[in-house]
Parts: C-alpha cells; sequence; structure tokens
C-alpha cells in the first residue's frame, strides 16, 4: 500500500510518500511545500494544490492521510491551516484517491506510542521505523508519520489481534533498549 502524509502549513506544508507491506515501512519520497512568503494567501492555496496535485499525480498513492484541524491560541492560524486542509483534500480528491484524517494526538501515539511526544520524538521514531540516514525537516517528518499512523491504524482495523506488543515481537529490530 503506498500512502501520502500531508503535514498541512501555510509556510510549510510537509509531504511524505511510504509503502507499507507486510510489517515493514519503505520511504518513497518526502519534502516540503514552500510557497513564497511574498504570496498572498489565495496564490499561496493555489501554488500547495498544484505542487500536491502533481504529486499525487505522479506517485499514485492507494490513500492520503492528513492531520485533523485543530484550535490553539491563534484563530487566524487555525483558519489558514484549514485553508491549505482544503486544497490538500481537494487535491487528493481530485486525483481519486482515498482520504482519511487523523489528530495530532492519535499520530503521535501511533508512530512512539505517547500522544503527548514532541515533534522531535516523532522526528526520531519516524527516521527509525523508515531507515532514514539523510536529515529531514519536522513539517517532512510529521508529514511521514501522518503516513505511518495510516498504516497501522489500517492494519490494526484489519487484524483486530494486533497490538504494540505484537508489533514489538514482530520488528525485535526497531527497539531501542
Amino acid at each position: 500500500m503506498i500512502i501520502f502524509g500531508v503535514d498541512p502549513g501555510t509556510i510549510n506544508t510537509g509531504f511524505g510518500i511510504i509503502k507499507y507491506n507486510k510489517n515493514e515501512f519503505h520511504h518513497i519520497t518526502s519534502g516540503i511545500i514552500k510557497p513564497n512568503p511574498k504570496f498572498d494567501l489565495p496564490t499561496k492555496l493555489e501554488h500547495i494544490y498544484n505542487e500536491l496535485y502533481e504529486l499525487l499525480k505522479k506517485n499514485k498513492p492507494d490513500c492520503f492521510a492528513i492531520e485533523t484541524a485543530f484550535y490553539g491560541k491563534n484563530i487566524q492560524s487555525a483558519l489558514k491551516i484549514g485553508y491549505v486542509r482544503g486544497v490538500s483534500l481537494l487535491a487528493a480528491i481530485h486525483n481519486n484517491v482515498e482520504t482519511n484524517e487523523y489528530s495530532p494526538r492519535e499520530i503521535k501515539k501511533s508512530v512512539t506510542g505517547n500522544g503527548g511526544a514532541s515533534k522531535e520524538q516523532v522526528m526520531f521514531m519516524v527516521k527509525k521505523l523508515l531507515y532514514l540516514k539523510k536529515e529531514i525537516k519536522l513539517d517532512e517528518s510529521d508529514a511521514l508519520g501522518i503516513a505511518i499512523c495510516h498504516a497501522l491504524k489500517t492494519k490494526s482495523l484489519s487484524n483486530k489481534s494486533s497490538s504494540w506488543k505484537d508489533y514489538i515481537n514482530a520488528n525485535p529490530d526497531k527497539v531501542i533498549s
């Protein structure tokens, strides 16, 4: 299964594409979509949409996963992230890709085992699970974490007996002692 993850943002939109097969993760590609800061909001949204649309078209993922909206301290920031979520979902729909949404807490828990994990802890586990040696940015790492979360959630839905204990037993090389 090829999964396309997106961490939406107007300054940086992270994307990550992984392949998940038989309890193994493989990194396909990832990066940051960074619209010109001088662009007005509609032009930034168009840029993000066009980039995601082309990445989806080129990589033909089986599914698309994105972080759900959450309300922080700044309502304007939440609204802008909502706009990016909208164009991201639209790009997936225009490529006929199934969409899924996960909360930040759910993503962190899936990737690290702790729903309150820091971005750095998520990045550490993403790099470990994908055997990445190269440096990646936080938004890129978050997008890959979203894709990993979807893979693990899909697996657990299809196999109710799956648990962290089962995963650890099946993947001892991924455990840090």
